[in-house]
């Protein structure tokens, strides 16, 4: 049995997905499914079961002789959310009791960290598993704190030589992309973001450089498939010998610009593109530079390679957002 926490979320539905295609179950979802459209993610997967957060640990007890790994996507992952005591209940306290568990009873865990944690990226995107480098790290939003919170306890378990689950990981996701995150809003890639007003022939809006060493458009991200962040999962699935924090991004920063004209090209157009100023809310802590160091993934073993962006995005554009039906 798989249990994904999240499982209704987008990288979660994707990586059922992925677990279905290989024959892996039963597969059981942890998530809150709420009042929106977030169950088409899962309508077309064999669950074996669908579990309210609030009963998990129970359903944990009840089946823990059958579990062969937690693969914990859940999260409050909207980076403009401003409770932080709600924030650090779901990201850091009910993460650590999770992992405690799968401690006592040796299941193996897979936690989705975050690039976030590594705020404007002054103190680079080394994945590093060292409590020092770790501490020099500067969060800009509670969300990327909360992850870095948690990262920071594992990695100083791990110093002490304190119990540990037999298997773990945790993955710091740069900027995914791909189906399934339409419940998403606001939060949603910037491909979905700019596929109707491409499809439309309308203009995509990106934000203004407020820099001058960026141009308007300029501002660069490391993009990744979502694709591509399952098969990371899969392979340390398959790989119990490979333990620690990884970044999962391609390790080549490309352009919001790049990004969106890919969309257009997608859809046989020219790239059609205006540019307005960064909200003044989000403006000071605007990233300017995110790119994933894959050094470390790269030594434990991982040698498939990433998908190109504008591969990438015609994929998305052609196999879902241009589709009837657009889940995966």
């Amino acid at each position: 049995m798989y249990l994904v926490t999240g499982g209704a979320g987008f990288i979660g539905s994707n990586l059922l997905a992925a677990l279905e295609e290989r024959g892996y179950g039963p597969l059981v979802v942890c998530d809150r499914l709420r009042s929106n459209e977030k169950w088409r993610n899962i309508a077309k997967r064999e669950l074996s079961d669908i579990v309210h957060p609030e009963q998990m640990f129970d359903f944990l007890e009840a089946n823990k002789k059958r579990l062969r790994a937690i693969l914990h996507m859940g999260a409050i992952s909207a980076t403009t959310e401003t409770n932080a005591d709600l924030i650090v209940a779901n990201n850091f306290n009910l993460t650590l009791a999770l992992f405690a568990w799968c401690t006592r009873n040796q299941v193996p865990i897979l936690y989705a960290s975050s690039a976030a944690t590594y705020g404007d990226g002054t103190e680079g995107f080394d994945d590093s598993n060292n409590e020092a480098a770790l501490s020099l790290l500067r969060p800009l939003n509670a969300y990327g704190w909360s992850k870095h919170l948690f990262d920071r306890r594992v990695v100083r378990k791990v110093a002490e030589k304190k119990p540990m689950p037999p298997h773990w990981a945790g993955l710091k996701f740069f900027n995914v992309y791909g189906p399934n995150e339409y419940h998403k809003g606001s939060q949603q890639s910037v491909v979905a973001q700019v596929y109707p007003h491409a499809d439309a022939g309308a203009p995509a809006h990106l934000f203004r450089s407020h820099r001058p060493d960026y141009p308007d458009g300029g501002q660069k991200r490391d993009f990744i498939w979502v694709g591509d962040v399952v098969d990371i999962m899969m392979w340390l699935l398959d790989h119990p010998e490979v333990n620690g924090l990884f970044n999962a991004g391609t390790g080549k920063a490309r352009t919001f610009q790049d990004l969106a004209s890919a969309v257009y090209r997608s859809l046989g157009k020219e790239p059609y593109i205006k540019y307005v100023d960064t909200p003044l809310n989000i403006r000071d802590n605007y990233q300017y530079f995110t790119e994933a160091p894959m050094a470390r993934l790269r030594a434990a073993g991982y040698a498939k390679p990433f998908t190109p962006l504008e591969e990438g995005v015609e994929q998305y554009v052609t196999r879902y957002l241009a589709a009837r039906d657009r889940y995966r």
